[in-house]
């Protein structure tokens, strides 16, 4: 049987454009012979004068790199897969006609688009005549937006209401210090404007909601999610998959990643992969387990390259697939992803006809993400803790953070123990004491209190806010993260 040759773009010219070509041989010298032989023009890009391979060209046999090897003498079996790699500096020549007008600005700012046979003319072009809405303009929609306004995406929409906070800085890489407290549209919409003037930005500060979703997503071809809760996820990949439109999901986790894009004409959508959500506080936030600054911006530009690809119609969108990144092994893997036959949404089977109530669906309060004493968990203010602690009064104040938290900033005489370690430390805690619990921000010591509680501690509560408010209201000398 044939071996596979992977060919790299710059030399596809001379292939026919093809992306791989199947030969026979039986070593590697005898492979590329054959491919030259075929391919004529190619051997002068392969081979010197003298028939060596040029010094700017590697050859791998599956993975692995043969160069210190004796390429005469390298078998191949017929399952290797055989890699021409170049270097590579530039891109190549040509264009083609659109009637979309272009400025000689514009022709110069994308004239490294331009001389691309796969964008050319004709590729800006629809990159100008494109769509796409941002759904947050966090860590994820930072790059996205950055990428995209510079590649010349048209019409950019950006959905968002929060402010910049400090905490932001280490990894959204739209905003400055100078912007901390300023609404992080406003500040987005600058940054592009000031990126690419060439492009409409238009922006919607406000919670996206399945009241306002279909309306928000309707006039846009594209839609990218930078989303960072569940309730929203779910809403993204509804309303789109309700308006036919693809949904370019990406996802981050202190040094893991995931990418792909859910578009269910053509494939899955994320109901496909995930129908239910997990259960209220199972997965943790950013905000609580953390996340490396590099990682949405590895992420967010993996998305802005696939809004790209569909936008030009080229190369493989990641309909169907699953790319998983981990930061800290610099590895990739690939899943496949199949159409669930009997997805609730996209399947012949539907019953969602219609946008639901993703607070619900995914077993939070509405518009409450913090648990509090009407979900059944006692609680106990800043101030309130403050006034006991000023009486000397017996209080045991329970950390349930990481130990890396705990050495940002801590209460005096409290003790620590990481919520995932509860369950083995009981006998640490006594149930005759009067127990204030409390994390970063309230919901991870919620569900300690209420673990306790079901265990038979009843003088237990949780500290409203966690230990921010306590930053905030009690001690600002305190550092906040």
């Amino acid at each position: 049987m044939p071996v596979k040759v992977m060919i790299p773009t710059p030399l596809r010219g001379f292939t026919d454009k093809l992306e791989a070509v199947e030969l026979e041989g039986k070593t590697v010298a005898e492979l590329l012979a054959n491919l030259t032989a075929r391919y004529q023009p190619l051997r002068k890009h392969l081979f010197n004068d003298e028939g060596k391979l040029r010094s700017f060209v590697n050859v791998y046999v599956n993975e692995e790199d043969i160069r210190y090897l004796d390429r005469e003498e390298t078998p191949l079996k017929d399952s290797d897969v055989v890699s021409i790699v170049p270097s590579i500096a530039g891109g190549a020549t040509g264009t083609a006609p659109t009637g979309v007008a272009f400025s000689h600005e514009e022709i110069q700012r994308y004239s490294r688009h331009l001389i691309m046979p796969e964008v050319g003319m004709e590729g800006q072009a629809k990159l100008k005549q494109a769509q796409v809405l941002l759904i947050g303009a966090g860590g994820l929609g930072a790059p996205l937006g950055l990428y995209l306004a510079a590649a010349g995406i048209g019409r950019i929409g950006l959905v968002d209401f929060d402010v910049v906070d400090a905490s932001n800085l280490q990894r959204q890489i739209t905003y400055s210090t100078a912007d901390v407290g300023r609404s992080k549209l406003e500040v987005a919409k600058e940054r592009l404007a000031g990126i690419n003037p060439h492009i409409q930005i238009d922006t919607y500060q406000e919670r996206l909601s399945s009241e306002n979703a279909l309306d928000t997503f309707r006039s846009y071809q594209i839609v990218a999610d930078g989303t960072d809760n569940f309730p929203t996820r779910y809403l993204v990949n509804d309303a789109c998959v309700l308006l036919g439109k693809p949904n370019v999901y990406g996802s981050i986790f202190r040094f893991e990643g995931q990418a792909s894009v859910f578009y269910a004409k053509k494939g899955p959508c994320y109901r496909c992969l995930y129908p239910e959500p997990p259960p209220p506080g199972l997965v943790p936030s950013c905000a609580e387990g953390g996340v490396l600054g590099v990682l949405p911006g590895i992420v967010g530009t993996m998305q802005a390259l696939e809004v790209i690809k569909l936008v030009l119609g080229e190369g493989d969108p990641l309909i169907g697939r699953l790319l998983l990144f981990d930061a800290l092994k610099m590895r990739f893997r690939e899943l496949k992803l199949r159409k669930d036959p009997e997805c609730a949404l996209c399947s012949e089977h539907a019953t969602i006809k219609e946008l639901i109530d993703y607070e619900q669906f995914c077993g939070l309060p509405r518009q409450e993400p913090v648990a509090a004493s009407r979900s059944g968990v006692p609680t106990i203010s800043p101030e309130e803790l403050k006034a006991l602690l000023d009486k000397k009064e017996d209080v045991y104040i329970l950390d349930v953070r990481e130990p890396q938290e705990w050495n940002i900033a801590h209460l005096e005489k409290a003790k620590l123990i990481p919520l995932g370690e509860l369950p083995q430390a009981m006998n640490q805690l006594s149930s005759a004491d009067d127990i204030v619990v409390h994390c970063r921000s309230g919901p991870r010591s919620a569900r300690a209190v209420q673990f306790l509680m079901e265990m038979g501690f009843r003088k237990v509560r949780n500290l409203e806010g966690g230990i921010l408010a306590w930053a905030e209201r009690i001690d600002p000398s305190m550092p906040r993260y």
